[in-house]
Order: C-alpha cells, then sequence, then structure tokens
C-alpha cells in the first residue's frame, strides 16, 4: 500500500473498539530501528481483523483485568518478511498470516489477527514460574481465541482472534503444550485450574468469570 503522512496520521485514528485504536498496534521497534514501513496492503482487512481481535478478546479481558498493554500488535508482510530474515522474533510470513499479518490470510484462506499482551494486574500477581497456567485456563474456559504462545518477561503473551481457531496452549518457557484439539484436557471446565486466580479477582472486586460480550 502506498500511502502518505496524512493518510497514515487518519487511518491510526481508526476505531477498533472501545478501548483501542489502529494506531496502538502500528508501532514497532523493529520498524523504528531499521526503518521497514508497518503499513498494511489491505488497509481494510487489517481493520476488520483488528475490530475482531479487539471486540472478542481484548476487550473482555480488560473488563476483568483491568488495562491490556499492547507489546507487538499489526506486522505487514514486508516488515514481518525483514525481521525474520534477520531471525529477529519474527516466524516466517507463512506462520503469521493471519496472526501478526493480519491483511493476509493463512494459506486455508481464513483471516486472523493477533496480539502480543501483557495484563499488569496479573504481572504484579504472578510470583511463580507456573502461573501463566491458571491466566491461560482462565482465558481457554471464556474466551474464542486462536492460540496462545507464553513467554518468560513480564508474563506476555500472544493471543489470535482467528476465523477456524485451533484453541491450543504453548509455552516457550518449558517448551510444552498445555493443550491443543488433541489433547484430553482440552475439554470440559478447567475451574480447578484457576481457582487461586479466581480467588485474586475476588479479593480486588473484580469478577471471577468474563463477559461474553464484544466492546
Amino acid at each position: 500500500m502506498n500511502i502518505g503522512f496524512w493518510d497514515l496520521e487518519e487511518y491510526g485514528r481508526v476505531r477498533l473498539s472501545k478501548n483501542y485504536y489502529m494506531r496502538d498496534f502500528l508501532y514497532s521497534e523493529l520498524s523504528n530501528t531499521f526503518g521497514v514501513p508497518n503499513v498494511p496492503d489491505f488497509p481494510d482487512v487489517a481493520v476488520e481483523m483488528g475490530r475482531r481481535l479487539c471486540q472478542e478478546i481484548l476487550e473482555p479481558l480488560v473488563s476483568v483485568f483491568g488495562r491490556v498493554h499492547i507489546r507487538s500488535g499489526y506486522r505487514s508482510a514486508r516488515l514481518n518478511g525483514f525481521g525474520a530474515s534477520k531471525r529477529l522474533k519474527c516466524a516466517p510470513n507463512p506462520k503469521n498470516f493471519a496472526y501478526h499479518i493480519w491483511d493476509h490470510p493463512d494459506a486455508s484462506g481464513n483471516h486472523g489477527a493477533a496480539a502480543c499482551i501483557v495484563i499488569p494486574w496479573f504481572q504484579d500477581r504472578a510470583q511463580r514460574p507456573e502461573d501463566w497456567q491458571q491466566l491461560a485456563w482462565f482465558i481457554h474456559d471464556h474466551l474464542p481465541y486462536h492460540r496462545m504462545t507464553f513467554f518468560a518477561k513480564q508474563t506476555a503473551f500472544n493471543i489470535g482472534w482467528h476465523q477456524a481457531p485451533l484453541r491450543e496452549i504453548y509455552s516457550t518457557v518449558t517448551k510444552q503444550w498445555l493443550t491443543r484439539d488433541a489433547m484430553p484436557n482440552a475439554a470440559g471446565d478447567h475451574r480447578s485450574e484457576y481457582a487461586e486466580l479466581a480467588d485474586w479477582l475476588r479479593q480486588d472486586g473484580r469478577p471471577d468469570a468474563i463477559s461474553k460480550s464484544v466492546g
């Protein structure tokens, strides 16, 4: 997409949900450092997918946990391809289509969007290495997520919305799947796995379940 300054300035003002605008997802240290534009090839598609991510995944999280910080959001195919070629924490484009690359479908023709996020409220309380699993199971039971990938720093994790969600959870720390479709623990109620998290929420006067409504 060839876009001028004023067009991009206006594009960043597009509101995706109650709390999020397109500009929140365009910032990139990779883009800033190496001068590779983070501008979508198909801006309308990026907006549509961003709205699904924000309204169906991020806003429900905000309703429970408060602020959800965006560590990394949208990546253009050009920027992601550059990052992958330089081994700068970017998977190859085919793996990121319909994930960090919001405006290109994946190999199956499905669309989606993802972001790497940090939940400050949870980060302040998660003191044990295994605490991320409580948050993972809590989200698994409440939201139509696609994939979650958890990292060591700041209890950050990738989370996405997708037209054909896989509903799988992976940890880069343990190099293991917490759950995925083929595993017997994928189905059912997992409240026992996040009982302590639910107690933290109630003690803080927060809802211990995530509303299915979007915003």
